[in-house]
Formats: C-alpha cells, sequence, structure tokens
C-alpha cells in the first residue's frame, strides 16, 4: 500500500505493540516522527510508524487527511467520512505488516492527526484499543462507544485552534455512554505537544489500565494471558 510514512522504530525481534502517529494539518511524517521517537525510547519492543496525511497541503512535504478551507461544523463530518476508508486501510496494512492486531495498536494522533484517530474508532470500533489525541476533538459527538477501547484526551487549555471546549464535550458524551475516557488539561498551553502532554501520554499507556479489565473482573471472567500485551 502506497502512503507516505516514516518508520520511527522497528524492533530487532518481532514487534509486540504497534503505535501509529498521525501529524496536524501541514506537517508531514518525519516532523511527528519527532513525537513518536519518545514514544519509542519507552516501548523499545513496539513498531512506531508515523503516517503521513492522505493528500499534500500548503509547501512540501506538508501533507493533510481533509482540507479544513471552508470547513464548518455542518461539512466536517462529511470530509472525514469520506477520507475514512483509506486511514482504516492504513492502519489495518500497518497491523499486517506487524502482525499484531487491534488490541495492540494504540492511535496516537495531534489536531487534524487526532481528529482522524478519534473518528477512526467511532467508524470502526475494532481498529484499536487505545487512541491518544493531543488536542483533538471528534467531527461530531459519538452517538455509541465500544468497551475494547480506550480514549485519552490531552489538551492545552489555551489552545485556539480547537478549543478545549470540544476535549471537555467529547469526555461528557463517552462517559454518559458508559465509555473509557481520561481528560487531561494542560494549563497554558496553546495548540501544541509539550513536555507535560508527553509526559501524561506516556504515563497512560504504561500505567492506566483498561477499564474493560476492570468490568471483566467484576463480572467474574479473567483476560487471556495474550491480552496482558496490550497498551497498559
Amino acid at each position: 500500500m502506497k502512503h507516505d510514512h516514516f518508520v520511527v522504530q522497528s524492533p530487532q525481534t518481532p514487534a509486540k505493540q504497534l503505535l501509529l502517529l498521525f501529524h496536524g494539518v501541514g506537517d508531514n511524517p518525519v516532523g511527528m516522527g519527532e513525537i513518536g521517537s519518545r514514544f519509542a525510547a519507552q516501548f523499545p519492543d513496539a513498531l512506531v510508524v508515523s503516517i503521513g496525511g492522505a493528500e499534500a497541503s500548503g509547501p512540501a512535504p506538508g501533507r493533510q487527511w481533509f482540507s479544513v478551507d471552508g470547513v464548518t461544523e455542518e461539512n466536517r463530518q462529511q470530509r472525514v467520512d469520506a477520507i475514512m476508508p483509506v486511514f482504516i486501510d492504513t492502519v489495518r496494512y500497518w497491523q499486517k505488516q506487524s502482525g499484531l492486531d487491534a488490541r495492540a495498536t494504540a492511535l496516537i494522533g495531534f489536531s487534524q492527526g487526532a481528529i482522524m484517530a478519534l473518528e477512526g474508532v467511532k467508524a470502526q470500533p475494532d481498529l484499536a484499543s487505545r487512541v491518544i489525541a493531543f488536542n483533538g476533538r471528534y467531527a461530531t459527538l459519538p452517538q455509541a462507544v465500544s468497551a475494547a477501547h480506550t480514549i485519552h484526551l490531552i489538551h492545552g487549555g489555551e489552545d485556539r485552534v480547537i478549543d478545549l471546549a470540544w476535549a471537555v464535550a467529547a469526555e461528557e458524551a463517552l462517559q454518559s455512554l458508559g465509555g473509557d475516557v481520561t481528560l487531561d488539561i494542560v494549563e497554558d498551553l496553546e495548540h501544541a505537544i509539550d513536555d507535560r502532554s508527553m509526559a501524561l501520554a506516556l504515563n497512560h499507556l504504561r500505567y492506566t489500565v483498561p477499564k474493560h479489565y476492570f468490568d471483566e473482573a467484576l463480572s467474574g471472567g479473567k483476560p487471556d494471558d495474550d491480552d496482558i500485551i496490550e497498551l497498559i
């Protein structure tokens, strides 16, 4: 499958986790790969790949998943839906390449990349087990959630590109539907990822146990040993 990408880390032994990164409008896979290197350092057994948007955006090598020219609340979902099959195929391609399934897959996005990651598991709940959305939002709030994935929202308190209110609304919507979600607000941060955002993201991937484990325990079930290699 032909698409722009940058392999940040490919372990010598078979990968145990798949971390896919998605950049914002006008950025590129190499640029987002700098963020990926922080994840790679903490997950040496992970295949870490930064994925480029499906189309050019501004001066080369800028990319995007959908145009933001003239984007409105009314047409944003349509634009996301139009490109979503390509996004899903790209995730599935790297799952096949790595030999890993959704349980070991995390989608990590910033800005438009976060929109695509959130919308990806909304469109196809079995696409990944974790989403880390830096300064992102849903195109439209979900009407249903799956217990199979955990959403981590990390947002700058002073973001003027994607207002914090969108992250708050997403958290409230997911909680009302019984979803597994966290929201961390980084004070004084604008539309960016800083060391505080990264620390929150890494801590969630390393230490936050998915809600469905607790649900299984309460119901008398026990996760299979193979499930414990998920991103916990």
